[in-house]
């Protein structure tokens, strides 16, 4: 029995970049050999165990066969007598199809060094193209190390195209495209997993509704960047410039969805996206199985950015109505999210990369004299019930006004 640190724990130490999770392979061994040496199974399709101790993965050396349509289409075959080399094979990118020994020897039958010093994400062998889940995988990855100047083979963006074609990515289930898709928002250029998936023809099939923003133009006043897939890449990177949770990235790259489905006769203007942009959130996320809370923020930034722009010359009532939208006063957490998404949406334009966003702190110092309001006060005037709630809205107003009429002292 012979045990191998493999993938990403390798590939990345040899970058010298952070890594936390470890996996193994096993040579040479029986299921019931890990067993007896107190390993916990836990893989339904084929080999895998946790440590004793470390509950990190070791799986035993396989190779597999293709044998259906979709990632899980595959059979495998599991003995003593597989390879270490036959089992990187198997694997995506020869980055990934790297190992060390006990003694730190590096084995690496594929070239995956030297394509690490060539900053390339290149397949290991043509059967790279039976797994449509390798389409995004490559592309977060492209978005993990873009930073440090990686790029995908151009032969490998070719069998990424082929799954797309033969219609293996079609095969893909929600809930493993959004895995890769929440992983992806949250690495350093994850505007990069976009483009990558829009390369080779994946985004049109995973995600029709944002791939229909690329060539939809704009008002170049206010968007000299013309193109809203474009500008939507841009409010990407601002949310990753400002430390926004995935949540935010999501909202930010989704909140423009209905230009996409503006009348080519209206362009550039674009009146009434936010209520298209509504209903496409609803379906991508829909498609997706995007979590709850990525839903609703998604859908508060489609249907209400352009108040958060506006925000200084809305009434009273309007900013009112915006906060119980929003549930602001319940959720200013999420409120607080749904700013990141507007400022993010304001910069996100070519040359507005650093003006600032007065209309963030205005809002926040609106909800912030609402929240201060004494509830106990106005209970003790005797109102109960409805009439609470529009005493309670009434004295809102009132310090919203007062928040307003500052604006111009």
């Amino acid at each position: 029995m012979k045990i191998y640190l493999v993938g990403g724990a390798v590939r990345d130490k040899l970058l010298g970049y952070p890594h936390h999770e470890r996996d193994w392979v096993v040579v040479g061994a029986r299921p019931e050999e890990l067993e007896a040496q107190g390993f916990i199974p836990v893989g339904k399709d084929f080999p895998v165990f946790l440590h004793p101790k470390t509950k990190e993965e070791y799986a035993l050396a396989r190779t597999e066969r293709k044998t259906g349509p979709g990632y899980t289409g595959f059979s495998f075959h599991s003995s003593p007598e597989v390879t270490l080399e036959e089992d990187l094979r198997r694997r995506d990118l020869t980055i990934n199809a790297m190992a060390e020994d006990d003694s730190g020897q590096l084995v690496d039958p594929y070239g995956g060094r030297e394509d690490l010093q060539r900053k390339l994400l290149r397949h290991v062998s043509p059967a790279f193209a039976e797994d449509p889940v390798r389409v995004l995988r490559v592309a977060r990855l492209a978005a993990r190390y873009h930073h440090l100047g990686f790029r995908i083979a151009p032969e490998t963006v070719e069998l990424m195209k082929q799954l797309v074609d033969n219609g293996e990515v079609d095969h893909l289930v929600a809930e493993r495209i959004w895995k890769e898709t929440e992983r992806a928002l949250m690495e350093k250029s994850p505007e990069v997993f976009i483009t990558s998936l829009r390369d080779c023809g994946a985004l049109a099939r995973i995600m029709p509704e944002l791939d229909a923003l690329f060539g939809v133009p704009q008002p170049a006043e206010h968007h000299p960047e013309i193109d809203t897939g474009e500008h939507c890449l841009m409010v990407l990177q601002q949310a990753v410039r400002m430390n926004g949770s995935a949540r935010v990235r999501f909202a930010a790259l989704t909140h423009d969805l209905g230009k996409g489905a503006t009348p080519p006769a209206e362009w550039p203007k674009h009146i009434g996206h936010e209520q298209r942009s509504l209903s496409l959130v609803n379906e991508l996320c829909e498609r997706l199985a995007a979590p709850k809370e990525f839903r609703e923020l998604a859908r508060l930034a489609a249907q209400y950015h352009t108040h958060g722009h506006r925000a200084m010359e809305l009434k009273p009532s309007t900013v009112l109505k915006l906060f119980k939208a929003a549930d602001a006063f319940r959720r200013p957490t999420r409120f607080e999210e749904f700013l990141l998404c507007c400022e993010a949406d304001a910069r996100g334009r070519t040359g507005f990369e650093d003006r600032p966003y007065p209309q963030a702190n205005y809002l926040r110092s609106a909800l912030a004299r609402c929240r201060a309001i004494d509830n106990g006060e106005i209970a003790a005037q005797g109102f109960t019930g409805k009439a609470f709630g529009q005493a309670l809205d009434k004295e809102r107003l009132r310090q919203l006004s007062k928040v307003k009429s500052a604006l111009t002292d």
